[in-house]
């Protein structure tokens, strides 16, 4: 039983930091983009990357609620 238990805390653990690179990826694909354009990224871009990193939150929040994650990426732009 207790194996059971620290598998399912690892398997949060992952859940939670692969959350984490996929918001932090998105961030810096943004950021790699407007650097080359030399202007912001198009808006169906951000648009599109704010749908994911939501959706990467939201599993986050899922798994492990309560960590800095969504008020770090909040912050962001």
């Amino acid at each position: 039983m207790q194996q059971d238990e620290e598998l399912k805390d690892m398997l949060r653990d992952l859940i939670w930091l692969n959350a984490l690179i996929a918001t932090e990826l998105i961030q810096i694909t943004e950021n790699t983009s407007g650097i080359l354009r030399r202007a912001p990224p198009p808006e169906s871009c951000i648009a599109e990357h704010a749908a994911l990193r939501a959706t990467a939150l939201d599993i986050a929040d899922r798994y492990r609620p309560g960590t800095m994650l969504r008020q770090h990426v909040e912050k962001h732009r």
